[in-house]
């Protein structure tokens, strides 16, 4: 039995994730300052505007992450590609925390506006949150012991269905227009400001920075445990050290 290498990598990270990470910051403190010093005040909605920073951004990324779950899911069925299906998996556990924050700041920008956290007769309130259970089942499916192979290709289902959801959110206030509470959209009838806009937009950019470097350091994790599941744990730090040291990380 070999010993293992002394200079293990004690991170996943490398000089393109510290700068992914110290652009969130940025983005976020920019956020932060523009969301509550410069942007205006709705006329209708008054300061509950300044959650859509935070509630629009995280819907958006819902939505991609989940997409590269399908993606992966429908890769993994059709090759087996054992990257695709870490891609996959990887991103449904950011995505659901994205969609946990989409339905917690929907809630709370309702009640001022709707006067209520939550209707039940909303059908992107009721479509989003399926789409949550779905996803958590996913999770649920890719902890289960067992084959790993069968697993993955279980989790890749339910991957794809849930994904089935993703449309029928986007444009639920259009098809069934009688039975939400969400109103059409603020940003193609102009009826933001440009500060307000503008703020939104970059919410979305900095929420996207975030979520690849999210995917970046799980990505990497998950790769070094199935690694070691498989007993090439070895390779795997010596492809992850020459990554960190193209990059200019130290690992």
């Amino acid at each position: 039995m070999t010993n293992p290498p002394l200079d293990l990598p004690s991170h996943t990270g490398s000089r393109t994730t510290r700068l992914l990470g110290a652009a969130v910051l940025v983005g976020v403190v920019a956020m932060v300052l523009l969301g509550f010093f410069v942007a205006p005040e709705d006329d209708l909605m008054a300061d509950s505007v300044r959650m859509i920073f935070v509630h629009v951004p995280s819907a958006i990324l819902t939505y991609v992450a989940f997409s590269v779950t399908a993606v992966g899911s429908v890769i993994w069925l059709w090759k087996r590609s054992v990257w695709w299906d870490i891609v996959a998996h990887s991103s449904a556990e950011i995505g659901v925390i994205f969609c946990g924050l989409t339905l917690i700041t929907g809630s709370i920008w309702g009640r001022p506006i709707w006067n209520t956290y939550w209707e039940w007769g909303d059908v992107r309130l009721v479509t989003t949150l399926i789409l949550l259970v779905m996803m958590i089942g996913y999770l649920a499916v890719r902890s289960m012991g067992g084959d790993e192979s069968a697993v993955a290709t279980r989790a890749a289902v339910v991957g794809v269905i849930a994904a089935i959801n993703i449309p029928i959110i986007n444009r639920s206030v259009e098809w069934w227009a009688d039975r939400t509470l969400h109103q059409q959209s603020s940003i193609t009838d102009g009826k933001l400001e440009d500060w307000t806009l503008f703020t939104m937009f970059l919410g979305i950019v900095v929420w996207g920075v975030f979520y690849t470097w999210a995917m970046t350091h799980r990505f990497r994790i998950a790769w070094l445990e199935r690694e070691l599941r498989d007993g090439d744990l070895d390779e795997a730090i010596a492809a992850r050290r020459a990554e960190a040291a193209a990059s200019g990380g130290a690992s």
